[in-house]
């Protein structure tokens, strides 16, 4: 590349870059994503490059900067990591009950015919107007609602047929306990 009689040669420097990029994060892989990181943001800035200066120290300069940016992009990230994981230490953990629970009602979702557990999943669970998913299905609006209605009885089904369904309990062991 040519600039006002003076050569804009990156290439001649790519040893130099290479080298301190190395020397920074001290890997290869991540050396090299670092050069060219810093390639193409002097390759998009090089008008802002002085004519009379110097090409190498310009360039380490744009390396370092990209490096430290990379660094407190992930001191931010991992702050918002720390951050969320804080959060989620605050939620308790269902009870063994819910959990038994949540996994008969998903059982019992997806043992409802393929046509209901799509026109259900896109109305209660995607939260589109019947309008919305009749078109996204292809089908009449009337056509949908009958579905969801079917869908939303056998499942009421099951509700009733799993409320009645007593909770596990301790049963004792037949007096071995003290043994």
């Amino acid at each position: 590349m040519e600039r006002k009689g003076r050569t804009f040669d990156v290439l001649g420097q790519l040893g130099s870059l290479r080298r301190y990029a190395r020397s920074l994060v001290r890997n290869a892989d991540e050396a090299e994503d670092l050069v060219h990181d810093a390639l193409v943001k002097a390759y998009e800035r090089k008008a802002s490059f002085r004519r009379d200066g110097n090409l190498r120290t310009w360039l380490l300069s744009i390396l370092h900067n990209v490096h430290i940016d990379r660094l407190r992009q992930k001191k931010s990230l991992n702050r918002r990591h720390e951050e969320a994981a804080a959060d989620l230490e605050t939620v308790l953990p269902a009870s063994q009950d819910h959990t038994v629970r949540l996994n008969q009602v998903r059982e019992a979702f997806f043992s409802l015919p393929e046509e209901q557990r799509e026109a259900l999943h896109l109305v209660a669970i995607e939260d589109l107007s019947y309008q919305e998913a009749a078109s996204a299905l292809g089908i009449p609006v009337g056509t949908l609602m009958s579905r969801i209605a079917r869908a939303r009885a056998t499942l009421r089904s099951f509700e009733e047929t799993a409320s009645k369904v007593s909770h596990l309990r301790l049963i004792e062991g037949g007096g071995n306990e003290n043994r």
